[in-house]
Parts: structure tokens; C-alpha cells; sequence
């Protein structure tokens, strides 16, 4: 299962003021850094948090760093609320404490809802598309809330005549290193997804020997499959790295060929068995006297086809068994070594 990545942006923009005086409320370059000091404390916890979450396997840990994030929320909020108005102007602060506001809601509030929207992920390829729709639309809250706090902030610049420096910084640079690789990574992941989660459908339906569902969702992903490995054909390597691509694209090529080649196979061996156990139930109502010549060749017949088909069943069984898992397996080492070498580090 997927971890959880929520990504939230602050400004990185550096302020320099054309006054040069030491009081925030006789400068409004100072002022201005007050706020953007509090925010930037805010996202340092968080991008350990984001890194933590990438790196380590330590849930205990991991969750302490949420909840240092969210406290570090609190204390940038109090910050924020404790600056006085510029000169009776509140427009900037008020902005900030909406963005900030914002930021405890979605790691605090709506962290358990995600949490849970992750547990039922797994029914069905539709619920785990919610679930990432559910993330990217946290993600696109936070924008528009970084884009009303950036037009607050060229507001109040203007207005008081200072001049803003946008300057890369490497908390910066990292925490939007891991929003391209977390967007990046959830694309490739419902391609795999979708595919792996019909697949299971469909074993589910051979274990029934349910050959009118097989069949169902052996097409479905035949088509997946297809549907798949031709947006794979379309994406570009993440920074040079195709690795995540062609894992996606070994397992989309094994379920290709499982639905094209294999699965008909086994069905084929389940419509034999249900001929058989007809032709049998058939015979068992019969006495002796009453079967014919017609009856016991076609019985023979069932029974040699039924004997024949389980050796090509077992074997088309196995190889799909062998091919799944490698498929699988892959994919997994694959997508949490990716993870694991585009996802900053950060203490």
C-alpha cells in the first residue's frame, strides 16, 4: 500500500526591505520576514516529516513528526497572531493566519480522514483513484491558498515599497523535489494498480471457477494492460531514472500476456470439468441397461479431455503463479527504491 504524502508549500520567497529600521512595525521589509520566519519554521518540520516518511520503516517515528509539524503549526499561528497590524493594515497577517489556519486543518483535521480513505483504498481501483483524487485536491487547496498568501504579499510590497527577492533555498528545492516524484510516482502507481487489482478480481473468480466473471475480467485487463503500456510509452524517465516505468511496464506486460495467452487455458480446463461433472451426473442417474454406446464413448471421451487438461492447467497455473509474483515483487523493490533515492533527505 501506498504511504501517505500530502504536500504543502510555503513561500520561499526572501524579503528585503528599502527602510532599513530594527522595528518589524516601523519596517515593512522586517515585518514581512516575521511572517515568512514563522512559515518557514512551520515547513522544516514538515519536510522532515515528508523525508521520515520515505526513509524509514518507524511508524512511531514517522508520527511523532507529524505531530511535531502540527505543533509547529500552533507556534507559527501564535507567532503570526501575535504581530500587531502594519501601521492598523491587517491584510497581510490576516492572510497568513488563513493560510496557516488552512495548513493545521489539513494535518490535523482532515489527516485522519486521508488515513482512513487509505484503509478502503484497497477495495477497488475506483476508491484508490479517490484516494489520490483526494490528496491532489488537498495539494490544490494549498496552492490556491500559497497563491491568495503571494498576491497578499506583492500587495503589501507594493504598497509600502519594498522589494521582493524570489531566491532559491534548499528547503525550498526539496520539498519541491518531492512533490514532483510523489505526483510523478501516483501516476505510474494507478497503472499498476489497476491492473493488480483486476487481476485479483479475476483469481478471485477462478477459485469460484466462476467462467463468466473470468472471462469478464480477463477482458478488463487485457484492456487495462494495454490502456497502460501506452500512456507508459508517452512518459519521460523521472530525472533520468526510468526504473519506475519499467517495472510498471514488466508487470503490465506479464498481465497482457496473462489475459491473452494464459487465462484461456484454465478456462478452457474449467469448461471441461463442467462437461465432465455433467456427463457424470448424467451416467450416476442411469442404470446399467439404461446407458448406450453413445453415452459411455462420450463419458470416456470427458474423462480422457479432463485427465489431459490438468497437467496443461497445473503447469499454465504455475507459470502464471512464477510470473505474478516476480511482476509483483519488482514492482514493489522498484517503487520504494525510487522513493527512496528522489525523496530528499531532510533532518
Amino acid at each position: 500500500m501506498k504511504k501517505i504524502f500530502t504536500f504543502c508549500f510555503l513561500s520561499a520567497t526572501i524579503i528585503a526591505a528599502v527602510a532599513q529600521s530594527s522595528a518589524a512595525q516601523d519596517d515593512p521589509g522586517s515585518y514581512m520576514n516575521s511572517i515568512t520566519n514563522a512559515q518557514m519554521d512551520m515547513n522544516k518540520t514538515y519536510m522532515a516529516y515528508i523525508s521520515a516518511s520515505a526513509h524509514s520503516s518507524r511508524k512511531r517515528k514517522i508520527e511523532k513528526l507529524r505531530e511535531q509539524t502540527v505543533d509547529n503549526i500552533v507556534i507559527a499561528q501564535n507567532n503570526i497572531n501575535n504581530l500587531s497590524p502594519y501601521k492598523g493594515d491587517n491584510s497581510l497577517r490576516q492572510s497568513s493566519v488563513g493560510y496557516v489556519q488552512l495548513c493545521y486543518k489539513i494535518f490535523n483535521d482532515d489527516y485522519a480522514h486521508i488515513v482512513n480513505m487509505e484503509d478502503i483504498a484497497e477495495r477497488s481501483y475506483d476508491e484508490m483513484q479517490a484516494y489520490l483524487l483526494l490528496q491532489q485536491a488537498t495539494n490544490d487547496t494549498l496552492e490556491m491558498a500559497i497563491s491568495r498568501m503571494k498576491k497578499a504579499e506583492q500587495t503589501f510590497a507594493a504598497k509600502y515599497n519594498v522589494t521582493l527577492v524570489d531566491e532559491k533555498t534548499e528547503l525550498g528545492d526539496k520539498m519541491e523535489q518531492a512533490d514532483r516524484m510523489g505526483k510523478y510516482r501516483d501516476k505510474v502507481y494507478l497503472l499498476f494498480y489497476k491492473c493488480n487489482w483486476e487481476d485479483g478480481q479475476m483469481i478471485e473468480a477462478q477459485n469460484q471457477k466462476n467462467v463468466t466473471k473470468v472471462e469478464q475480467d480477463r477482458n478488463a485487463l487485457d484492456k487495462y494492460a494495454i490502456e497502460g503500456l501506452a500512456v507508459l510509452d508517452t512518459m519521460k524517465s523521472f530525472d533520468n531514472d526510468g526504473s519506475l516505468v519499467n517495472a510498471c511496464r514488466q508487470a503490465l506486460t506479464f498481465y497482457k500476456t496473462e489475459a491473452e495467452t494464459q487465462v484461456p487455458g484454465l478456462t478452457d480446463f474449467f469448461l471441461k470439468e463442467e462437461n465432465f461433472n455433467k456427463l457424470k451426473a448424467a451416467m450416476d442417474a442411469k442404470s446399467d441397461s439404461q446407458r448406450t454406446q453413445q453415452d459411455v464413448d462420450s463419458y470416456n471421451k470427458a474423462v480422457t479431455d479432463l485427465n489431459n487438461g490438468v497437467n496443461t492447467f497445473n503447469q499454465i497455473n504455475n507459470d502464471l503463479n512464477n510470473g505474478r509474483n516476480n511482476a509483483n515483487q519488482t514492482w514493489e523493490a522498484t517503487e520504494k527504491n525510487f522513493m527512496d533515492i528522489h525523496t530528499p533527505y531532510y533532518k
